[in-house]
């Protein structure tokens, strides 16, 4: 196959996969922009966690809060889980990698905070770990997943969100994963700012 038919067939995959999320996921994204939207209007933070892009991707999340999305507003309450290489390596190295963003949360999430967990696969184990650590502080987890959900599908409670991309292959999921964020960041923005 030629380079040209490759990134052609790349494109084609991404429009059918974000078109397949056009049809399946606008009602539980938008149940998610209202509970992050309430928690925000209620003095209340978002934490966001991912690994490998998906970190990327909670870094993102959270710098468009911090900062701004597309219109001048003030700074949101968002902290990104991903960032602090000091501390993951230190809890990696004294417990283990699996615990490196619960232990944060046991810090810093408050009752009423939001966990914004991003997996591809829904396995992550430290993803995982933090959805239990978020459940003992009184956190409402939003997970952005693919594929079947995996193992945290099962565990997540009545008032979590989980917002599933009906894709298999890692870098469509993650380009809808980017979407969602964004369309999470617009709803912020219009509800709180408009």
């Amino acid at each position: 196959m030629k380079t040209i038919d490759i990134i052609q067939q790349n494109f084609q995959n991404s429009i059918e996969t974000k078109q397949a999320a056009l049809e399946s996921l606008p009602e539980i994204i938008s149940q998610a922009a209202e509970t992050m939207i309430n928690a925000l209007k209620n003095g209340h933070k978002i934490l966001s966690c991912g690994n490998g892009g998906s970190a990327a991707d909670a870094q993102h999340f959270s710098s468009e809060l911090l900062n701004r999305f597309e219109k001048e507003r003030p700074a949101l309450p968002a902290i990104a889980l991903t960032t602090d290489s000091s501390t993951l390596t230190s809890i990696a190295n004294d417990y283990q990698y699996d615990y490196i963003f619960a232990r944060q949360i046991e810090a810093l999430g408050q009752s009423g905070d939001i966990l914004l967990g991003i997996t591809t696969s829904g396995n992550s184990a430290n993803i995982t770990r933090a959805v239990e650590a978020a459940r003992k502080n009184g956190l409402t987890c939003i997970i952005l997943t693919g594929k079947d959900g995996g193992k945290l599908a099962s565990l997540l409670l009545e008032n979590d969100i989980e917002i599933r991309v009906p894709a298999h292959r890692t870098a469509r999921i993650q380009e809808v994963h980017l979407t969602v964020i964004h369309c999470l960041c617009d709803a912020i923005d219009q509800d709180m700012f408009s």
